[in-house]
């Protein structure tokens, strides 16, 4: 027995000791990748790297916890990081090129477009761009279009197939729970109620899906065709096709990629390009810090604002990534109001909005701000409903071509659940009340009339009042504001004709019109809020983002509208928001 003791004694030291020496090697790989991001001086020959792959948003945050949990699909990129790693790519002699590793990107088109102007511009400086990819994603190849070579492997794919919108409807789903949405809405296109009350598009939000998509894929059709010396009615023609399905070498005689190569092709290439007998690849990351380094010259701050406009942080199963949390933006705000060393504010704007409340307060934390110092704001891939009521507060709003704006509206969307709670649980309410609106909100019935005409009345007042912001922060008049809101929503190249924005341009031309308003000709582009360090993200990462990559991947294109429909319970009425998750494929 003494023995049989000493040797479970034994095993669990043992556990112990080497459960210590896993936790111990998993920090020394932390930071050992951490510190492989650094600054340090790039090798003369070295070539960019870009991987199209996994998530592309605006702003990076410093998570190498995810390149040792997960694969390549599932990191997420920052924009940001990428944008100034071709800058510097661009001027440093010691780098000759790029070399994009394409893949399956999850981005919206307003994000590939400026991604796509940036190697445009680098295209200048006479170096290469090389793209590779086993398989292309559509928002992949239209980056990758621009460079001198599109190389595919023999048995690879490429996906382009045009645009289309393919929201989801979950109004027999609650029928058969018995839940019924009761509806506040102001606005013939504000159609974010429509999942929840009908099965399908009504005409005009049908309308509005056409216009929008037909807009994006212009642009896109244009791009591709000028790169690639395709006829546009040729491009469509081909896409008519099912190309993704087309044996590869039609992707060669269509003009669509130059080269059928393998991976071991493409490093000869890259060497006999960059003139050396080795690749050495250089990450994003590395080339951004060196960017930023010889940055100098006074501070333009760029302020990063993404997700759904909310007035608290929340966190449910879905994770609380990418949210605009009022209270929070407020305070940052504030802080670069007063602080003397920011000359300028460029807000980048990156949401379909949420929260009215939330958002008529960050509106006056950005009217108060511009009376301090020049704002400007960059619309990313959405800046509609709360996102452009935000954005209307602004001097100045610079917007992609296919950034999706507008939806200027309102609504409120209740669930009534006294169906499921009566009729499929046999749960039974009675009420004895003071007044007649003691019971309000009481789940065991729906709304009356009464409380229908206040409810409606509440929203047609929040809409009055963003009518009056957007009137005031664009210098027109309410009604011609009422004529083009309705909760439409626009590109950003039609919200220009309407004069919802100033300029279609980049986050740089933004940057650049902050300068210019602030009067100081050298400036350098400092990001905030300034994100946490990786150890300190280590249990949310752990949590959260790993997971949460996952369940994005898994769901695809149902994660947003899956997501909305966990979290509505715990909303504000008041809502400002798209008419739903674009699904735009």
């Amino acid at each position: 027995m003494k023995d049989f003791f000493k040797y479970v004694l034994a095993t669990i030291v043992g556990m112990l000791i080497m459960g210590l020496f896993t936790f111990l090697m998993f920090f020394i790989m932390l930071i050992a990748l951490s510190a492989s991001s650094g600054t340090g001086k790039v090798t003369d020959g070295s070539v960019l790297r870009i991987e199209l792959k996994g998530t592309l948003s605006d702003q990076t945050v410093d998570n190498p916890l995810a390149q040792l949990l997960g694969n390549k699909n599932l990191m997420q990129q920052g924009l940001d990081n990428i944008l100034e790693a071709i800058k510097e790519a661009k001027t440093n002699d010691a780098v000759k090129g790029i070399y994009i590793d394409a893949g399956a990107m999850m981005s919206d088109y307003a994000s590939a477009e400026e991604l796509r102007k940036a190697l445009l511009d680098f295209k200048t400086s006479k170096k290469f761009i090389v793209a590779y990819g086993d398989n292309y994603s559509q928002g992949a190849y239209y980056v990758c279009s621009v460079a001198d070579k599109v190389l595919i492997n023999p048995e690879g794919m490429l996906d382009i197939h045009g645009v289309a919108s393919t929201p989801i409807f979950y109004k027999e789903l609650l029928d058969k729970v018995g839940v019924k949405m009761q509806v506040f809405r102001v606005g013939t296109y504000k159609s974010a109620v429509e999942p929840f009350i009908a099965t399908e598009m009504s005409p005009a939000n049908r309308e509005q899906v056409t216009s929008y998509i037909n807009d994006i894929w212009k642009v896109i059709s244009t791009d591709i065709s000028k790169s690639r010396s395709i006829n546009v009615d040729s491009l469509n023609a081909i896409v008519d096709r099912y190309v993704m399905f087309q044996d590869s070498k039609e992707y060669k005689a269509l003009k669509l990629v130059d080269q059928l190569t393998y991976i071991d092709e493409v490093r000869d290439m890259l060497r006999k390009m960059s003139g050396e007998e080795r690749v050495t690849f250089v990450s994003p990351a590395q080339l951004a810090e060196l960017h930023k380094g010889a940055a100098d010259g006074e501070t333009i701050a760029v302020y990063y604002a993404s997700g759904n406009i909310v007035d608290e942080a929340t966190s449910t199963a879905f994770g609380s990534e990418s949210e605009i949390v009022g209270q929070k933006v407020i305070k940052d705000l504030d802080e670069l109001a007063e602080n003397e060393y920011i000359k300028a504010v460029v807000i980048r704007i990156n949401s379909g909005g949420g929260s009215a409340y939330a958002s008529e307060q960050m509106h006056r934390a950005i009217s108060q701000l511009k009376k301090k110092k020049p704002v400007v704001v960059s619309m990313g891939g959405l800046a509609a409903s709360g996102g452009y009521y935000m954005s209307c507060a602004a001097d100045y709003i610079v917007a992609e071509p296919t950034t999706i704006t507008g939806s200027i509206g309102i609504f409120g969307l209740i669930p009534d659940v006294s169906g499921l709670m009566t009729n499929k649980l046999g749960l039974h309410f009675d009420v004895v009340k003071t007044n007649e609106a003691s019971d309000f909100g009481n789940m065991g019935r729906s709304f009356n009339e009464k409380e229908s005409a206040a409810l409606q009345a509440y929203v047609e007042r929040g809409y009055g009042l963003f009518l009056k912001r957007v009137a005031e922060g664009r210098k027109m008049q309410t009604a011609n504001v009422d004529s083009i809101a309705q909760g439409r929503v626009w590109t950003g190249s039609q919200a220009l004709g309407l004069h919802l924005v100033d300029k279609l341009g980049t986050l740089d031309d933004a940057i650049a019109e902050a300068a210019k308003r602030a009067k100081v000709d050298k400036y350098q582009a400092v990001s905030f809020p300034i994100p946490l360090p990786w150890y300190m993200q280590l249990n949310d990462a752990l949590s959260r983002d790993y997971l949460e990559n996952h369940m994005q991947m898994a769901l695809g294109e149902y994660y947003e509208p899956l997501r909305y429909v966990y979290s509505i319970k715990g909303k504000d009425c008041l809502q400002a928001k798209i008419p739903f998750e674009p699904n735009l494929k």
